[in-house]
């Protein structure tokens, strides 16, 4: 089809004016409110190109005398925002002055705002841009008009009201209120403590190291707020005569008959007096007294072992949480304040400061990498620890570990013992093992918590005839003093007290069962009879208030799933009090439940380091193997090795059928909830450590 030359400038100029019509509407739209625009529209934003640049709908530049070229105006960058695809990113603290931006990708007019800001910085390392907080304004001014094309997640309002607030200087604090008894016996990392405490108004968490005298500081920021009292004392069942001792020797002036131990029905009259000061109460029972408790008014509440109080929706949390909002003062001890995770520390601080963070949700989203899935938030990430950090230490809590306040206390130092494989029970149940292994690794998440239990079960008995066998080597050799052994299963910590029993071994053992008032008795009796060499305790109802320093070996004869209950059985013996340093030996068997917790233990420990909770670390471990000598089944095949007529355990004087052996998987999954191979202890979710029903992983 051809056009004369009339038809061909009519349409000329009617193009040009439908140009100009379209260039005058966009210049009026960006003084007034966007309108929908189209890919190579002229005037309109170009999507970021896979570069960071910005697509042009004319890249000949032999035609921009064109009717239809692209006119030469300038252009604001910082308006060209992608079209139809949204550029986010999230902005948290890195330090207490300087935040960070991570966009979920490159954009050119992002860059731009960054390049703008006087404090810019960028770290080639971690390839993000960081400025100074007094920047954060005009970062987010600069942002908002490129919605909803560019969104940046804000810094929450109590992260902002944190580094604006002005707390008091601690070493203002005047201690002279404090009970002169109690004032004069603190060391002066503990008198910092304690300012720090009455710095933050009698409410905070003192998370120092195992072993530094929490107790000491507890009570010396409970003296100070003396006016405030009666004081409820929360605990553990077995460190309830220990506070009440405690209270005795550092605050005299407290009539003996003004404490209470709530521990049963017969003692409400006594709770419920109004002479009576003091008030000491276990986890369990807290949640069973909980109205009276409450009709006590208490003004001073101290928490010992806050780390139990995982769960806010746990019956025992609900009743501290109405306890203490009604609390002037509110006081944490832990020296492990979250075991494994983020999440862990929600309820502890919520208890601190009910209010400060809006939901358990929004916690979780921030600082937990929190995802909604079908079967609910799932809490069990991490994000944000810089952040997170510095709220802790500017408002929660303080910290301190061994390392920095005693120097004179000698280092600790971990080894790893791989157990020799020829005293391994392998023979019946190296398949089922294997396959154990398998079902763990193959599950989903929702089935790994039983794979694992049925697993670390199952590893426990193919252990039991090394572990006996390195004691016995242990006994042995001349260096060997004293020494702690940590065990998980009944029927390890059977088999270790039975080894004991046939060296003619002077032992003390403390396991769930193991009565309260009878703790402190085996305790000094290990401490000052010489004969008496080893103590055989259980990882979860020993791991806590108890002070062995008379040892300076630990051993594990099995691992336990939280780092942070590993580092508090550690600190039995390494803490104040201990002359020499500590050994502490981690006893692991190839193809076993440890090829898959040991692994998992370092990195949980990795992230509780971020956080700024913990300083260890089990990846420098030195490894060592268990001596093996004159043990002929190693040259022999499976099938070879003689059967003694007495059945024995090869490496041990134990019978086989002492040990009892579950047939089926499905019996053992039944003993183990029933706890007939499991120290009972493992079993009582609010005293301990929710055992086998919160397994973390």
């Amino acid at each position: 089809m051809s056009c004369s030359k009339e038809e061909i400038e009519r349409k000329r100029l009617a193009a040009l004016q439908k140009r100009q019509k379209v260039l005058s509407h966009g210049s009026n739209s960006n003084q007034n409110t966007p309108v929908k625009s189209w890919p190579g529209q002229i005037g309109s934003p170009q999507p970021c190109s896979s570069k960071g640049g910005f697509k042009s709908s004319m890249t000949s530049n032999s035609n921009r005398s064109h009717p239809y070229s692209k006119p030469k105006t300038a252009r604001n960058e910082e308006n060209n925002v992608p079209v139809g695809k949204v550029v986010s990113g999230t902005v948290y603290l890195i330090s207490e002055d300087r935040f960070e931006v991570n966009p979920s990708e490159f954009c050119a007019p992002l860059i731009n705002i960054f390049k703008s800001l006087p404090s810019k910085s960028y770290d080639s390392k971690s390839k993000l841009w960081n400025f100074s907080v007094n920047d954060y304004q005009q970062l987010m001014s600069k942002v908002a008009p490129l919605a909803p094309h560019i969104v940046l997640g804000p810094i929450p309002p109590y992260v902002l009201r944190v580094l604006r607030e002005e707390a008091m200087d601690p070493n203002c604090v005047d201690l002279s209120p404090v009970e002169a008894t109690l004032r004069n016996k603190l060391m002066p990392f503990q008198a910092e403590g304690v300012r720090f405490g009455i710095s933050r108004r009698g409410r905070c968490m003192i998370a120092d190291d195992m072993g530094l005298g929490k107790t000491f500081q507890a009570l010396a920021i409970a003296s100070y707020y003396r006016h405030n009292w009666p004081l409820l004392i929360v605990t553990t069942s077995s460190m309830r005569e220990t506070w009440q001792s405690k209270i005795q020797e550092l605050l005299p002036s407290v009539p003996m008959m003004n404490i209470a131990t709530l521990t049963s029905g017969k003692d409400t009259q006594f709770v419920a007096d109004k002479q009576t000061e003091v008030v000491i109460v276990s986890y369990k029972i807290t949640s069973m007294y909980q109205d009276l408790l409450k009709s006590k008014k208490f003004g001073v509440v101290i928490i010992d072992e806050s780390h139990y109080l995982k769960s806010h929706k746990a019956q025992c949390t609900v009743a501290l949480s109405s306890i203490t909002r009604q609390c002037a003062r509110a006081v944490l001890l832990s020296g492990t304040p979250a075991l494994s995770r983020p999440a862990e520390l929600y309820t502890q601080l919520a208890l601190i400061e009910p209010g400060f963070f809006s939901s358990y949700t929004e916690y979780g989203k921030r600082y937990c990498d929190g995802k909604q899935t079908n079967f609910g938030w799932d809490m069990t990430g991490q994000s944000n620890l810089p952040e997170l950090q510095i709220i802790l230490q500017k408002r929660f809590l303080i910290r301190r570990t061994k390392e920095q306040v005693l120097t004179s206390l000698e280092e600790k130092t971990r080894e790893t013992v791989l157990l020799d494989s020829t005293l391994l029970q392998h023979s019946d149940t190296d398949k089922g093992l294997c396959d154990m292994a398998e079902a763990y690794k193959s599950s989903r998440a929702s089935e790994k918590q039983a794979a694992l239990i049925t697993y670390f079960s199952e590893s426990a008995k193919v252990k039991i005839p090394a572990i006996c066998q390195y004691i016995r080597q242990l006994l042995t050799d001349a260096q060997t003093q004293k020494f702690l052994v940590f065990a998980h299963h009944r029927a390890v910590i059977d088999a270790v007290c039975q080894t004991l029993d046939e060296e003619n071994v002077g032992y003390i053992s403390i396991v769930g069962s193991t009565p309260a008032n009878t703790r402190a008795e085996l305790v000094d009796r290990f401490q000052h009879i010489d004969s008496c060499r080893c103590a055989v305790l259980s990882i979860t109802a020993a791991n806590s208030g108890l002070t062995l320093t008379a040892a300076n070996l630990v051993l594990f004869a099995e691992l336990h799933w939280n780092p942070g209950i590993l580092t508090q059985a550690e600190s039995r013996a390494h803490r104040l009090g201990q002359r020499g340093g500590v050994r502490v030996r981690y006893l692991l068997a190839p193809r076993t439940a440890d090829d898959l917790m040991w692994p998992m233990l370092q990195g949980k420990l990795n992230v509780l380091n971020d956080v700024g909770l913990s300083r260890d670390t089990f990846e420098h471990t030195t490894m060592k193997h268990q001596e093996s000598k004159n043990n002929i089944s190693q040259y022999l095949t499976p099938c070879t090795i003689p059967k003694n007529k007495n059945d024995y355990i090869p490496g041990t004087n134990i019978r086989k059928d002492s040990i009892k052996s579950d047939v089926t998987n499905d019996v053992t999954n039944e003993q183990t909830q029933n706890g007939d191979d499991v120290d009972k202890s493992f079993l009582d979710d609010d005293e301990d450590d929710e055992l086998l029903a919160n397994l973390d992983l």
